[in-house]
């Protein structure tokens, strides 16, 4: 069952009209970039009341406290009161960012979230997250805050390039391998082409809904969602700091292996399990490219990870194929081994 405020739509202009009337918003606020100005704004411009656009850069550079400073400068100067909303419309970067500035502005105006890269559909935008990243580390600075409403089409996937869309891949291939094992089955039976993506969105938001609604400020099983993300968002961090930027999915997959390969080290994981991970996970995305000497910088990444406690490295790992265990701990010496194992792939 899904909440209230998620909304699986076959025509989003309209839909959010009905909102937006409903709700009698003192000013509307539509935060986009160059891209989704450009590629989707104008599916939804015609029916949407009166409001302004605030548009910044796309990019994961781009999702900093300076460009939140940016949107609540305009917010402030069109005098938008704790009666507004913001209309966020965009990928994980605007969400994330979108979400945050209006949660602290003037102590919290509402937001609508029309995410529209298959990231945030299937991830990113539910579930109440929301920040910016900091000094390199991702989502460091950042609050727990649900939107008014979370508007999902999956009309807005065919505006990707490629690299996007296997981007969110990765996350939609987590969600399975930690909770479904036969959705997991039907997903690696097929190239990335052959995706049937309302029903792998529809799949991955009911159990992201579910669990966030469970646990919705992770303190326990909400931490499942990380699988993945301890390993890779240090690399991913890593890699941005050195001018070597790979998109957010790249990452998780590269995370995904490394942190199976610890599983199957620990004799969680049957190799079977394991290879069949590993080959497909490959398939998709193949390797993201660092070096062995790499390998420390990125393990002191990783003591920055927010999953961490009294200083020690908290991981999820994989039992099986469709199950996983929460703050496991791990060691630097395993990290480097799983990383090394990734390389010689």
């Amino acid at each position: 069952m899904q909440p209230d405020n998620i909304l699986f739509s076959n025509d989003p202009s309209t839909d959010l009209k009905v909102f937006l009337t409903r709700k009698k918003y003192s000013k509307i606020a539509v935060l986009l970039d160059e891209n989704t100005r450009l590629h989707c704004y104008p599916m939804l411009q015609r029916n949407l009341p009166d409001h302004f656009v605030i548009e910044i850069r796309s990019g994961e550079e781009e999702k900093n406290i300076n460009t939140c400073v940016s949107i609540w400068q305009q917010m402030t100067d069109q005098t938008m009161d704790r009666h507004a909303c913001l209309l966020v419309l965009g990928g994980g970067v605007l969400g994330d960012m979108g979400g945050f500035c209006a949660a602290t502005y003037k102590r919290g105006i509402d937001f609508i979230l029309v995410p529209t890269t298959l990231l945030a559909q299937a991830d990113a935008s539910i579930g109440g997250k929301l920040g910016v990243d900091f000094n390199h580390f991702k989502n460091h600075i950042g609050v727990f805050q649900l939107p008014a409403l979370t508007l999902l089409h999956s009309g807005f996937l065919k505006t990707l390039p490629l690299a996007e869309l296997r981007s969110g891949f990765a996350e939609v291939i987590k969600h399975a391998l930690i909770s479904d094992k036969v959705m997991w089955t039907e997903i690696s039976a097929k190239p990335l082409a052959d995706q049937d993506w309302d029903t792998l969105i529809r799949h991955s938001v009911e159990f992201k809904a579910r669990v966030t609604t469970e646990d919705p400020t992770e303190k326990g099983i909400r931490k499942i969602l990380n699988a993945g993300h301890t390993i890779g968002h240090a690399l991913e961090s890593y890699l941005l700091n050195t001018g070597n930027r790979i998109l957010h999915g790249e990452a998780i997959a590269a995370g995904l292996i490394a942190e199976g390969f610890i599983a199957r080290h620990r004799n969680l994981l049957k190799d079977d399990a394991f290879r069949e991970l590993y080959t497909f996970v490959l398939a998709i995305f193949g390797k993201v490219e660092f070096d062995v000497n790499d390998l420390a910088s990125i393990g002191e990444l990783m003591k920055q990870d927010k999953k961490n406690k009294d200083n020690k490295l908290l991981c999820v790992l994989l039992n099986d194929i469709g199950s996983a265990s929460w703050d496991t701990e791990i060691s630097p010496d395993e990290v480097q081994n799983a990383l090394s194992f990734y390389l010689a792939l």
